[in-house]
């Protein structure tokens, strides 16, 4: 039998496809949240594809409504050309965007610090320059898929078997940034200077409810403080798919918390106009009595609830890859269908 034997395989297979219960409705969480609230709502935005004008009206949008949520931005423009667009803070327009909007109560953070690969050099001089204009380190991080510095990135996401057999997708292990000795290498700058960095995303949009145990410290990966996870909604199509009235309702019943990832630059803003099932969708989950903060915000209340901080344990690591794997293999299924 090869290295991938049939049986883990089967597991994960077993947690994509859909069960009856799927969908049903979980016990309500403990949490108190802070000031009465009933649930935590809140948007982790990379910044890919990011305009001024559609920052903007989404940001305009977000705030009249009461909500405050993270931004992902690149400190500095790379030597090189950009592996996706978007916006770096050298750009005067957008930079003004940005700190109006840290002004008005939203959380400024990293998506690694310019939109291709950096060297070492290249990655702390985009951690000094974001200092420089916003006043402190970012205390939230997401890689950028495509910079090979990402910090246990690609296959290093995994362990075991599964890493096994998503290197041979991948063609190898590309991602250097936590690889001592290598030029791309940066992990004791994120373990001084980053609080939380994002890893997996999931479909529910209750992320509590496939890491309870967020933010949580991996030992395996010592580079990164805490990490924690997130809820799937990727451009417009998946935020349609998976942030809906009836999953707000859930999470609301479920006194619950969406961490949601998105890039608010991916089709929520086209020909000057928001797009107006996200605006219903914003509207009504405003219209509930939920804890609108910033990501960083929402997970140091997290933190203070546990008695310490959390060490996952190897069971809890597999069934963490385990359910990121199925919701990628679901994903793909859903592309088939579609």
């Amino acid at each position: 039998m090869n290295a991938f034997s049939v049986a883990p395989l089967g597991n994960v297979l077993n947690e994509a496809l859909p069960s009856p219960s799927s969908m049903a409705q979980r016990a309500p969480s403990s949490i108190q949240w802070p000031d009465g609230k009933d649930f935590a709502f809140t948007v982790f935005d990379d910044t890919e594809r990011a305009t001024v004008e559609n920052n903007r009206a989404i940001y305009g949008l977000l705030r009249d409504l009461g909500m405050r949520t993270t931004k992902t931005v690149w400190p500095i423009a790379g030597p090189g050309e950009a592996d996706i667009p978007g916006p770096t803070c050298e750009e005067q327009d957008y930079l003004d965007l940005c700190l109006q909007l840290q002004r008005e109560g939203f959380e400024m953070s990293l998506h690694n610090v310019t939109y291709h690969t950096s060297d070492r050099a290249l990655t702390q001089r985009g951690f000094d320059r974001f200092k420089e204009l916003f006043g402190h380190d970012p205390h939230t991080l997401a890689n950028h898929s495509t910079n090979r510095e990402g910090l246990y990135w690609g296959p290093a996401r995994l362990s075991g078997w599964r890493r096994q057999m998503y290197k041979v997708l991948q063609r190898g292990e590309r991602f250097k940034g936590h690889v001592e000795g290598d030029p791309l290498f940066w992990g004791d700058i994120c373990k001084e200077r980053v609080r939380y960095v994002r890893n997996f995303t999931y479909t529910d949009l209750n992320t509590l409810n496939n890491v309870p145990q967020m933010p949580y410290h991996d030992t395996q990966r010592p580079w990164v403080n805490q990490w924690f996870a997130a809820s799937d909604a990727a451009e417009i199509g998946a935020f349609k798919r998976y942030v809906t009235r009836q999953t707000v309702d859930k999470l609301v019943a479920e006194r619950g918390c969406a961490l949601i990832y998105t890039h608010f630059g991916k089709y929520f803003h086209v020909d000057g106009k928001l797009d107006p099932t996200f605006v219903d969708t914003m509207e009504y989950v405003a219209k509930h009595n939920g804890w609108f903060v910033p990501v960083s915000t929402l997970l140091d209340f997290l933190a203070s609830q546990q008695p310490a901080p959390h060490i996952l344990t190897d069971a809890e690591r597999a069934t963490l890859e385990n359910r990121w794997l199925a919701d990628q293999l679901a994903h793909v299924l859903h592309r088939l269908h579609d």
